[in-house]
């Protein structure tokens, strides 16, 4: 079965975000914890997020990719945005407890010309501050397209965090289609390779989901745009290989195109019928 949805809004709660993904043909689905330009998060509510939970059991759906908010910066030259970002992903992940079983994304920050050394020290010490042993939620670090002073523009540097965290089982990664190919790496011509290059310094037993998002560049651009499935440079038939992919078919799937919620609809409905 595939699992694949959206970035929706969950302004109107849980439950309600639940049925509208399940609306549009979606079994797994996005949102962002908190306003994603701010720091406020939603009134905690466990009524709504036990019926969530209902729902999502009843109608098979699988994990959901919740993600932080883009000021989230732990690897951040400022104590004041630095400790924000140990807060704010505390203050997540222990709503997240109500809600268990599911992922909770992040963009692993930038250094802010510190240098991606400093900047990896950064997030790993936010992680090792707030992670705890016995959490129900796993925390992905997201593959970044190298923009300005990215960090996690490459395999190499997600590890490098992954492999200094106290409690590296409950931290993997989230693979976004768009960054990858904006980062340099040939997902349109060698899949296979690039998959395989994961495995040797990652290990795909860490890829836990994937951000579906076509590009509007040129693989190597480290520009990071968006563009609807089919549309950009990676083409219809790379999404083919990812939706048949023995590797990649079981990941829960989130698209991040440039669309509203009807054509949220059809992408789903389109990445399904290419399903062999």
């Amino acid at each position: 079965m595939l699992y694949i949805g959206s970035h929706l809004s969950i302004s109107k709660g849980y439950e309600a975000i639940a049925k509208q993904a399940h609306s549009i043909g979606a079994n797994t689905f996005a949102y962002f914890t908190r306003n994603p330009r701010g720091g406020k998060a939603r009134k905690l509510d466990i009524e709504d997020m036990e019926r969530m939970n209902t729902f999502l059991k009843e109608h098979h759906f699988g994990p959901l990719v919740a993600h932080a908010p883009y000021t989230l910066n732990g690897a951040s030259n400022t104590e004041k945005t630095k400790e924000f970002a140990k807060l704010a992903m505390k203050e997540d992940l222990e709503r997240m407890e109500y809600t268990p079983g599911h992922y909770y994304n992040f963009h692993p920050g930038s250094h802010v010309k510190q240098g991606a050394e400093k900047g990896i020290d950064e997030i790993v010490n936010m992680l090792n501050t707030v992670l705890w042993e016995e959490q129900k939620t796993m925390v992905l670090l997201e593959s970044m397209a190298g923009k300005g002073t990215e960090v996690g523009r490459n395999f190499e540097e997600l590890q490098e965090i992954i492999s200094r965290v106290n409690y590296p089982h409950l931290v993997g990664v989230c693979l976004d289609t768009c960054h990858v190919n904006d980062g340099g790496y040939d997902i349109v011509n060698d899949l296979d390779g690039v998959l395989k290059e994961f495995d040797e310094i990652i290990g795909l037993d860490k890829l836990m989901a994937l951000h579906l998002n076509d590009s509007k560049n040129e693989r190597g651009a480290a520009k990071d745009r968006h563009e609807k499935i089919g549309e950009g440079t990676l083409g219809l038939s790379t999404f083919e290989n990812i939706v048949n992919h023995p590797v990649l078919e079981k990941l829960p799937m989130i698209l991040e195109t440039p669309n509203e919620i009807e054509g949220y609809e059809k992408e789903i409905a389109l990445l399904r019928r290419l399903k062999k």
